[in-house]
């Protein structure tokens, strides 16, 4: 027997599945995200109510979705429908429920995750997404690796480059006077780069991105010359040099090296899972 509702239920799905809808939807994406960027400038009623209306369309896409879906289970195992709800349920809320401009701030923050609804409509992004999800557990590993060497060339750091304190005695105190106003973003702007175990963390770290390495390293060498600190100039060159060696061309390229393996795996089996589909569309039409 002829049903309405089974009828209506195909028609949602082939509308869902269509092109031209997720053509529609990530319009609807780029103008929302388009006028999140505009609030931040000025707010007026127009803009409100298109915004409104944009809500009303991600919601009418909620329910289309599900409504089409072939089981509840599987709708709910797909982490994008689950952000989708998330998202637009965030959206929802009045920001006149909160007193406290703190919570209105947060609701408006994480309303700007609408955004990255941008991924689920491209197919190249939700592979980076994928790519990222499978490379976590060798990252992890990677990570793990990195860590030990950072942490042991914080402690080499703060033991060999830690300046003394300013009452340690009259001598030393009036050669960090001097030390401060000879070097370069000195102690006096900035802290001891090797102060304590965080900060030599934070200095590593600064280092890694080659954001003012130099400063650092000659500075160190400053302290050196005149007797502030024990190690040598050619400790501190190989040292400092050892580290960018390290952590820029070493780890951070088995990092790269993990992404990039799994993004051309992920490309394949992509590849591999397009070329079915392609081949049942070919024979329906025939």
């Amino acid at each position: 027997m002829f049903s309405k509702k089974s009828y209506l239920k195909d028609l949602i799905k082939i509308l869902v599945a269509s092109k031209k809808f997720d053509i529609f939807i990530t319009i609807i994406i780029l103008l929302n995200s388009i006028l999140i960027g505009v609030e931040t400038y000025t707010r007026n009623q127009i803009i409100y109510n298109i915004q409104h209306s944009i809500l009303i369309v991600f919601i009418i896409e909620i329910f289309l979705r599900f409504y089409a879906r072939e089981s509840s289970k599987k709708y709910f195992q797909n982490g994008w429908n689950i952000f989708d709800i998330i998202i637009v349920s965030i959206s929802l809320v009045p920001e006149s429920l909160f007193e406290d401009s703190s919570f209105v701030s947060i609701i408006r923050i994480l309303r700007v995750f609408r955004v990255i609804r941008l991924i689920k409509t491209n197919r190249e992004l939700r592979i980076i997404i994928d790519v990222l999800n499978r490379s976590v557990k060798s990252l992890f590993y990677n990570s793990l690796f990195f860590f030990i060497f950072f942490y042991l060339f914080a402690i080499i750091g703060t033991d060999l480059f830690k300046l003394p304190k300013m009452s340690s005695s009259p001598e030393m105190s009036q050669k960090l006077k001097d030390y401060y106003e000879i070097a370069p973003n000195s102690p006096v702007s900035s802290p001891d780069p090797y102060s304590t175990l965080a900060e030599s963390f934070f200095t590593l770290f600064r280092i890694m991105t080659e954001e003012d390495w130099s400063d650092i390293c000659y500075n160190l060498i400053v302290a050196s010359e005149m007797g502030i600190i024990a190690p040598s100039k050619t400790i501190i060159v190989v040292y400092h040099v050892l580290w960018i060696i390290i952590s820029s061309f070493l780890l951070l390229n088995l990092i790269v090296g993990a992404i990039l393996n799994n993004y051309q795996m992920v490309q394949q089996q992509s590849t591999k899972n397009k070329k079915p589909l392609e081949k049942k569309k070919s024979l329906n039409r025939a």
